[in-house]
Parts: C-alpha cells; sequence; structure tokens
C-alpha cells in the first residue's frame, strides 16, 4: 500500500510532464479537434516527428505555440475536469463552493497541479501543503497568487499554520492513496489547525467499490473504517457522500467537543 513517503505522484507528474506527446495524446490533452491537428501537421505549420509504427510525436512547446494551453494542461485534469465531469462538477457545486468565503482561510493538503486549487482561490489565504516540493513547483507554475501560501510538510503536519486558523481544509485525490496509520495522523494533526467552527472535507478510497478495487494504488479503507477514524479523532461528522464518485466518497466533518 502506498505510505506517506510514497513517490507515486511525483513519478506522474514526470510522466506528465514529459515534453514530447503522441498526436492522439495531445488531442486528448484538448490541444485541437483531431481535424485541425491533422491539418497543422500535414500543413507543415505544426512541426512535428514520424516514430515507431508510424506514429507522430509533436513536442508540447510546439503544441502551444501553434494552439495555446489547453485547460487540460493542469497536472490531475487528466482523471477528470470539475467543470466538466458530471460527479466531479456535482462535487464542486455542492461541497465545495458553499465554503468558499473571502474572508475565510483555506488549506488544500495535496494540491497536484491546481485542478480543485483554482476553486479555493477566492479565499483571503489558502495554504497548499504537500510532502514533495516538485508537486508545490507544478503548482506555482500554474498559479501564482498573491494569497496563494506554499507549505512543504515532512509527513503528516502542517508548519507555519496557526493554532485554530482554518476555515475549510480540502483534500481531493491524496487520502485514497494514504494507509490508515497515516489519515488517523493527518486527522490528529488537523484539530489544533481548524477553527471550532471550521469545516474539513476529504475524499478517500472506498474498496468496497469495483473501480477502487481495481486500481492498486487505492488503501483499503471503507466507508465503515473512515467514519471510525473520524470519530475517533474527536470529530463530528457534518455528511457523507457515499454514491457520487464511483471509486471513492466523500466526509465532511468538523470538530467535536473531546
Amino acid at each position: 500500500m502506498p505510505d506517506i513517503d510514497t513517490d507515486l505522484h511525483v513519478k506522474m507528474l514526470k510522466a506528465y510532464m514529459r515534453d514530447a506527446l503522441f498526436m492522439n495524446d495531445a488531442i486528448k490533452r484538448g490541444y485541437a479537434t483531431r481535424d485541425d491537428m491533422i491539418k497543422a501537421v500535414r500543413s507543415g505549420k505544426l512541426p512535428h516527428q514520424v516514430v515507431e509504427n508510424g506514429r507522430t510525436l509533436i513536442k508540447i512547446a510546439d503544441l502551444e505555440q501553434v494552439f495555446g494551453k489547453p485547460r487540460s494542461a493542469i497536472y490531475g485534469m487528466q482523471w477528470g475536469d470539475p467543470d466538466t465531469v458530471p460527479p466531479l462538477l456535482y462535487v464542486k457545486q455542492t461541497y465545495v463552493l458553499p465554503y468558499v468565503k473571502p474572508e475565510h482561510v483555506g488549506l488544500e493538503i495535496g494540491p497536484g497541479g491546481g485542478r480543485w486549487t483554482q476553486y479555493l482561490l477566492p479565499m483571503k489565504k489558502l495554504y497548499v501543503v504537500d510532502h514533495y516540493q516538485e508537486l508545490l513547483d507544478a503548482l506555482q507554475r500554474q498559479i501564482n497568487a498573491p494569497n496563494l501560501v506554499s507549505i512543504l510538510n515532512s509527513g503528516t503536519d502542517f508548519p507555519g499554520v496557526g493554532d485554530e486558523e482554518i476555515d475549510f481544509l480540502f483534500s481531493f485525490g491524496v487520502f485514497v492513496h494514504l494507509d490508515p496509520h497515516v489519515i488517523e495522523s493527518y486527522l490528529k494533526n488537523m484539530w489544533r489547525i481548524l477553527k471550532p467552527e471550521g469545516v474539513a472535507f476529504i475524499q478517500y478510497s472506498d474498496k468496497t467499490k469495483i473501480m477502487a478495487r481495481i486500481n492498486n494504488s487505492f488503501v483499503d479503507t471503507t466507508t465503515e473504517s473512515m467514519r471510525k477514524m473520524v470519530r475517533d479523532a474527536g470529530y463530528e461528522i457534518i455528511l457523507e457522500d457515499n454514491t457520487t464518485l464511483w471509486h471513492s466518497n466523500v466526509v465532511i466533518f468538523r470538530r467535536g467537543s473531546r
């Protein structure tokens, strides 16, 4: 199972950021329609190289020179765009945006390339926390906002975040890969930084779902095990959504009375 020191996302980021794409992959990323891509290649407008099995390889720099940078260039969009994929759109509109207020301070664990970060930016301050500098650097290349504060942590801690400072804590695409003891440590450390009325949103793996069972990087958690961890850490569960996502669940909670 992946642990806190897993370089899973670092490896995926490096693969995602390679300097050239095959034409079909470039089309999938949204640089252009198939017709426009083929037209640009055949006309010579788009430099390219024909390689193994007759496949067409194109440098990303050339793609961006001809077509510009697509929205899908954000690392993480390969797993779905929250503006267009219905379950993710529902999560964004129902569980994220209602908690994003200009007077609030937010924190995101594992921002990736900013797929969800972009919706949290209206808050007056947004901490983004990751265990790997490469991932924080990738976010900085995508988003340059004065209210964004990057934090490199040493595991499950929140260095530099004040006591009871956070109104809304958010994490998507991270806890699905974390073993239960790591989740428990994160839950313990969240208590210090959450305001008494603050709210936390976590998406986690549900191994009772087939799409989680066939994904070896998803950890063996379920509704029941996550519910127990959250409650054992002293939190009060506000909401659980176990149906919207195809491989995972959402739990929203706040500090209870210990």
